[in-house]
């Protein structure tokens, strides 16, 4: 009886005999032999392998992960992304050198034998049997492919992993079983095709495509002998035979396959010779894959396209779905992104912000009407070495984003505006407005509580100087803090909630806003891409569009082009026009006589908001046209530096303002970007200015007794008195004939109403 050798391990003759019985079961299932259950053999102990017959009649090939390619909006590549790096490709577009090294190497009888190779596995036996261990396999190509579909499927599963590639009889039964099927339903080309696309060729090549590419910067279509060879060769064992780090055992691996190849009748032996002599001829690519690599700093809005994938339900019901599509791959993703905008952004960043500035800058530009996203990008690029990073401060928490988004300032103040126009408020509302004062307390709650100022927290304005009364359009022109707060006092927090909620507009982490009347100053952190949106309603007069990234997707599956569905944006009214008119016509003010002058465009209307938080740690300019709309941040992603004596992009600020860092950035990037674009204008509304008091329109009847004072007492009377009906007082409206220099009080020169005949009155001049 033979013994056992020391350590308990089965003799030679045991081994030998044990790896025949195996051998045989396999010919047995090869041949297509019925065999009894496996039970019956006594190979189903512990459920060590199931029944032939138990085992589902057919494999579904797995769909290869490929390569997913992102596209800007004019279909030029934005970056590639990848699970595993292949490109899978017809037979006929594979060298006939590298189909007849593959089989010369791995499979040599591969066109004479079936889905076993019942002569290999007796060689194979009789070899392992001599060396006393398994020195040689008998997997043909079919086997091998089987084996790699079991490996596809398992993804980056570990657990998965290690069950397709156990070395347990079960699995061998299985594998044998499938290869038959494939041998009847695909036939050898096919099978060679799927095989050369499947398999890993190292350097994160899988795929015949892949790996040309990646040792040779060429198609598979054109590989010549020697490089052919080299590519056949490191299949057995990718990191023995990697050319790129041991170029001496990758020659000498090469050599043996043509030499295979000349005993085969591949080639001739002095092919083979003279192949054998040239160098290894590589011309590496390095790997370039990942949101890092893409192009006009457009990988914060690559890294924010994946996140929108791996989130949004449209792409599968759960995270693990849709992740396997995304690994999957074989995508082609065409995006919102203008490569114009882009290319306007990233140069406008880079010429006031400098990536190695304390402080960073982000901006985001939107198209109104369509939520469009057309351009976003950062001062810090997309990377994990010094002065990158791989935060996208132009978004949520959720899509790769800072954990809260950042204080917006005084670029919150619209959204209190439009609410209270909304409910009913003019525009001529007038606060007392003092330069400090204590939060107005108590202030009304949507929940029917109130706030109440129990701290007695307090308010003011950016200079002693700015002082009441004033109206909403100076107000906002001036960004009065004083005033905003008196005004959400005035309608309660609820109209501004509802209002921000239409406009989707949120805390970074994706939380609604806090009912506090400090929201109304812009303390509660926003997103670039939140508060772009939200102006962008005003640009389109009122109606709130959803901000996209993807315009299309599609899967090739085989050799077919799918095309998936995609998120679409959903377009809302906010508010109505004459509230949204209204609130552009405010703004429109703040750049031309505000805050905002240093950000105005010169070619077209625009306005937009200035912001400057607490301690100047984060500075704002939000604006737009009727055809774009922008937000531009500047501050620290930590909120730890107080941006007072400091330089950025190098340019000294003894404080910095939303007008002078961040609105600058806005029209350097707007400007490029709407360069050849339509110039459209706004729909105004007239607003009268507070100082225009003795402007009276009165467009007095010079047949009625002046206007009924429409115009006011003086612009009455100098309408009644013209014998031209009333075209004498036309010409004072606004103020052109020079202001008395003593003052009155309002009512005395400001029209009351609309009398008859008379005309507009009431402007202030």
């Amino acid at each position: 009886m033979p013994k056992k050798r020391s350590g308990g391990g089965l003799s030679t003759t045991q081994q030998a005999a044990k790896f025949l019985g195996v051998s045989v079961l396999a010919g047995a299932v090869m041949a297509g032999i019925a065999l009894p259950a496996a039970g019956a053999l006594g190979l189903a102990a512990k459920g060590s392998v199931q029944g032939f017959d138990d085992i589902p009649a057919n494999l579904k090939s797995p769909q290869l992960s490929q390569r997913t390619t992102i596209l800007d909006s004019k279909g030029n590549q934005i970056a590639q992304v990848y699970s595993r790096d292949r490109t899978v490709v017809d037979l006929k577009d594979i060298s006939p050198y590298m189909q007849k090294a593959i089989v010369a190497i791995e499979d040599s009888r591969y066109y004479q034998h079936g889905a076993i190779d019942l002569k290999g596995v007796l060689r194979a036996l009789n070899k392992n049997a001599v060396s006393g261990g398994v020195a040689q396999g008998a997997s043909t190509l079919t086997q091998q492919l089987v084996k790699n579909y079991f490996i596809e499927e398992a993804g980056d599963d570990p657990t998965k992993v290690a069950e397709a590639t156990q070395q347990t009889l079960g699995r061998k039964v299985k594998e044998l079983k499938y290869a038959i099927q494939l041998e009847e339903k695909l036939g050898k080309k096919k099978i060679l095709e799927n095989y050369l696309n499947i398999t890993f060729f190292g350097e994160q090549a899988y795929g015949i495509e892949a790996a040309s590419q990646r040792y040779f910067s060429k198609h598979a279509k054109d590989l010549n002998l020697q490089q052919s060879a080299l590519l056949a060769g490191i299949v057995q064992s990718p990191s023995r035979y990697d050319p790129v780090n041991d170029e001496a055992e990758a020659t000498k691996r090469r050599n043996v396959v043509l030499e295979r190849m000349a005993q085969l009748g591949d080639i001739s032996q002095a092919e083979a010779d003279k192949a054998k002599e040239t160098s290894l001829g590589l011309h590496v690519t390095q790997p370039k894959n990942g949101c890092i690599t893409a192009v006009k700093g457009a990988g914060f809005f690559c890294k924010y396209v994946e996140n929108v994938f791996l989130t949004d339900p449209v792409f599968g019901k759960t995270s693990a779905e849709r992740a396997k599509l995304w690994n999957q791959g074989g995508l082609t993703i065409r995006t919102t992104l203008d490569p114009q905008a882009q290319e306007s952004v990233q140069s406008s960043i880079k010429d006031h912000v400098y990536k190695s500035d304390s402080v960073a800058a982000a901006a985001t530009l939107v198209e109104p009407g369509t939520g469009k996203i057309l351009g976003m990008g950062q001062s810090k690029p997309y990377g994990y070495n010094k002065n990158e990073t791989e935060y996208n401060f132009s978004v949520d928490r959720d899509y790769g984003g800072s954990n809260y988004g950042f204080p917006t300032g005084s670029t919150f103040k619209p959204f209190v505006a439009a609410a209270a126009i909304e409910g009913g408020k003019s525009a001529t509302q007038e606060y007392s407005s003092p330069y400090k004062m204590n939060y107005p307390s108590p202030v009304q709650q949507c929940n029917g509580k109130q706030w109440v100022n129990t701290d007695n927290e307090q308010v003011e304005n950016e200079n002693e100087s700015e002082v009441g009364p004033y109206q909403m359009k100076k107000a906002m022109a001036k960004s009065i803090n004083t005033y905003f707060v008196q005004l959400i006092s005035d309608i309660g927090l609820c109209p501004v909630v509802k209002m921000t909620d239409s406009l989707n507009v949120h805390q970074g982490d994706g939380s609604k806003l806090p009912q506090t009347p400090s929201i109304a100053l812009g303390a509660i952190g926003l997103s670039p891409l939140t508060m772009a949106s939200a102006y962008a309603a005003f640009a389109d007069r009122g109606m709130y569009c959803t901000p996209i990234a993807i315009e299309s997707i599609t899967q090739k599956v085989g050799n077919e082009q799918k095309s998936l569905a995609v998120p679409k944006s959903t377009c809302s009214r906010a508010m109505s026009e004459k509230t949204a008119d209204t609130i552009n016509t405010l703004l429109r003010g703040v750049i031309d006589s505000g805050t905002g002058q240093q950000a105005g465009l010169d070619d077209r209307e625009s306005a937009g908001k200035t912001g400057t938080t607490d301690s100047r740690k984060n500075a704002w300019f939000v604006g737009y046209t009727p055809n774009l709309a922008g937000a531009v941040w500047v501050g620290s992603a930590k909120q730890n530096i107080e941006m007072t004596n400091i330089t950025i992009g190098g340019v000294y600020h003894s404080e910095v303002y939303g007008a002078d860092t961040p609105g600058p950035i806005w029209k350097d990037a707007m400007t490029g970007a709407l360069e050849g674009k339509p110039s459209e204008s706004f729909n105004l509304v007239d607003i009268p200015d507070e100082n225009d008091k003795g402007n009276g329109n009165g467009n007095g009847n010079g047949n009625t007794n002046g206007g009924d004072n429409t115009g006011g007492l003086i612009g009455g009377l100098i309408g009644g008195l013209t014998t031209d009906g009333g075209t004498t007082a036309g010409t004072t409206d606004g103020g052109t004939t020079p202001s008395p220099t003593f003052s009155l009080p309002d009512g005395f020169i400001q029209g009351n109403g609309n009398g008859g005949n008379n005309g507009n009155g009431g402007n202030r001049g």
